[in-house]
């Protein structure tokens, strides 16, 4: 028989009271009494249901609208003041090949020093490039000025894969809302890229030709700034490893070269389809393929699981093979819907690669990591517009062109497939 356990009192020793062992836990009320909040049922509700996630979203779509505003603005205003369309394209793709190079290494320094201490300033420079431009360009300088001119507008953040990032810090312990969270970003993307040009073209012809790149200005440092004063949801600055390029993780480079692949596919759609059109109705007709895209992938986000990358490539290959059908028609509103259904391919296929490079590369490395794949997107780009329009100047019947893009997206889905990267990130997750 155990002993009592005796305890002293004033008035002398006395038995202790008995407690349990394992206390048995009170119940607790939530802080300052409320009742658990009960989270919505649509995932994109949840998703913004966290606190600050609105505040970095709203920065952050401000920011990204001028991406698909500068290079229209930058085209009008030089072909205006200059006469040349070629000197125009010429500026721009000098700017977009330094931005190649330059990004990743913005994105590296964002990751060693975090977002809010890179961004602002790389902005800021990018922002003064684009003034300094207006002026070369409104003053008629020499068109040299205006290359050495473009090439200081390229220290620009990626401010899309600074937003994925913070999605990634968010919910790096739930996958469900991570994939939701990357295709919201894809949608955003594809709706920044549909409305930018729109409004550029409407600025620069209603008001005057340095309206656009003015007002693209604004909306970029304004969206920056926002986004970097939520410092509640900002990646911490991960410490410093001896961890290299991510270009070294196993199936980045096969992974990168998917990208390329995926990108002549965007490149050469447009370039063809503008070519085929040629006419005022070219813009519109080729939005659908972004409203298309916008729309798969917030159907996308809404489920719960994701599709091999292998998968979106191969619907993407038979979906690009409609606008090829539509135009041999000879019926634009075929050419339109074919579009359409192209585009549904689009988000899926980017919200995946977007996601496999989030679990290939170190958390440490993961703007450059993104910035990478934004590279070989724009790599691929220019490689299928110049491919789309080679292709438009020798088709032997007007919709030879359309063959480009189907080709493309074959040779992404036979790089994934031979490669095996999707595969090996699932395995490695």
């Amino acid at each position: 028989m155990p002993q009592p356990d005796l305890t002293l009192t004033p008035a002398g020793p006395a038995l202790a009271p008995r407690y349990r062992e394992t206390p048995r836990a009170l119940p607790t009320l939530p802080r300052n009494h409320e009742t658990p909040r009960t989270l919505p049922r649509n995932p994109y509700l949840r998703l913004f249901s966290h606190p600050g996630t609105r505040a970095f979203t709203v920065g952050s779509l401000i920011a990204r609208l001028p991406m698909g505003m500068f290079g229209v603005s930058a085209v009008i205003m030089i072909a205006a003041a200059y006469g040349s369309y070629a000197l125009a394209g010429a500026v721009t793709a000098t700017g977009l090949a330094v931005g190649s190079v330059t990004g990743p290494l913005i994105a590296r320094l964002v990751d060693r020093y975090g977002q809010a201490r890179i961004a602002v300033p790389a902005t800021a420079y990018a922002v003064l490039g684009h003034l300094v431009l207006l002026l070369c360009v409104h003053e008629r300088t020499p068109a040299w000025a205006l290359f050495l001119t473009t090439a200081v507008t390229a220290t620009t953040p990626n401010t899309g894969g600074m937003s994925r990032a913070r999605w990634a810090h968010l919910f790096r312990d739930d996958p469900d809302a991570l994939h939701t969270a990357n295709a919201f970003e894809q949608a955003v993307d594809e709706l920044c890229y549909m409305l930018g040009p729109v409004l550029a073209a409407v600025l620069c012809s209603a008001l005057f030709p340095e309206a656009g790149t003015l007002t693209a200005a604004a909306l970029f440092l304004s969206g920056v700034l926002i986004l970097s004063a939520q410092r509640s949801t900002e990646p911490p600055v991960a410490p410093r490893t001896a961890a290299g390029s991510p270009l070294r993780s196993p199936g980045m480079a096969p992974l990168l070269a998917v990208f390329l692949a995926t990108g002549a596919v965007f490149g050469s759609m447009e370039v063809v389809t503008l070519a085929y059109v040629d006419g005022p109705v070219a813009g519109p007709v080729l939005a659908l393929q972004a409203a298309g895209s916008c729309a798969a992938g917030l159907l996308y986000g809404h489920a719960r699981r994701t599709a091999r990358l292998r998968t979106c490539l191969a619907a993407m290959t038979v979906l690009m093979a409609m606008p090829l059908l539509g135009s041999s028609t000879g019926s634009l509103l075929a050419l339109a819907a074919g579009l359409l259904l192209a585009g549904m391919a689009t988000a899926p296929t980017m919200v995946t690669g977007m996601g496999l490079i989030q679990r290939l590369v170190p958390a440490a490395r993961l703007n450059e990591g993104m910035a990478l794949a934004v590279t070989a997107l724009l790599a691929g780009i220019a490689t299928g517009s110049a491919t789309g329009g080679w292709a438009a100047d020798h088709a032997p019947f007007a919709a030879f062109g359309f063959l480009i893009p189907v080709t493309a997206a074959a040779l992404a889905l036979t790089l994934c497939t031979a490669t095996g990267v999707g595969r090996r990130a699932r395995a490695g997750a």
